[in-house]
């Protein structure tokens, strides 16, 4: 075992929703998404954990276990969580992700911050920001562009 203090520190999503199946088809085929590993509930089939790559990072999903307090953005009517992935070319990236369902909710175009930017919501209820970046920009000079957009 791997001593706490040597255990390198990651963050990794863990999303539940009614349909993990069609949720691990969507990611891989619209969002590029590698499947590393499933666990199918012997019981009853459902996915119990599944692990998807998105570059470097790790997201996990499983279907709904409400008797394990899992469940969706469908079953709760929406989710106050969105995830944010950084890709190489924004455009490109939603418009795969809008051939395959995904439904855009604001457009790709640049951004203050020196990102392209725009927004997605995936069939099963989760929203995802689409971020480039175009520009390398410190603290103060993304201050100083919000502020003059804002004051416009």
């Amino acid at each position: 075992m791997i001593p706490p203090e040597e255990r390198p520190h990651s963050l990794s999503p863990h999303l539940a929703l009614k349909d993990a199946r069609a949720a691990i088809d969507f990611y891989v085929a619209a969002f590029g998404a590698t499947e590393d590993f499933r666990l199918v509930d012997p019981a009853d089939g459902r996915i119990g954990h599944a692990e998807l790559t998105f570059g470097a990072t790790k997201l996990f999903l499983c279907d709904e276990y409400p008797e394990f307090g899992a469940v969706g953005p469908d079953t709760l009517g929406g989710s106050p969580v969105q995830m944010h992935l950084n890709v190489a070319d924004a455009d490109a990236f939603v418009a795969l992700a809008t051939a395959h369902g995904a439904t855009l909710l604001r457009p790709v175009k640049d951004q203050f911050h020196g990102h392209r930017t725009g927004l997605l919501a995936d069939p099963f209820g989760y929203r995802w920001f689409v971020d480039a970046k175009t520009e390398d920009l410190s603290t103060v000079e993304t201050q100083r562009r919000w502020s003059e957009s804002t004051a416009l």
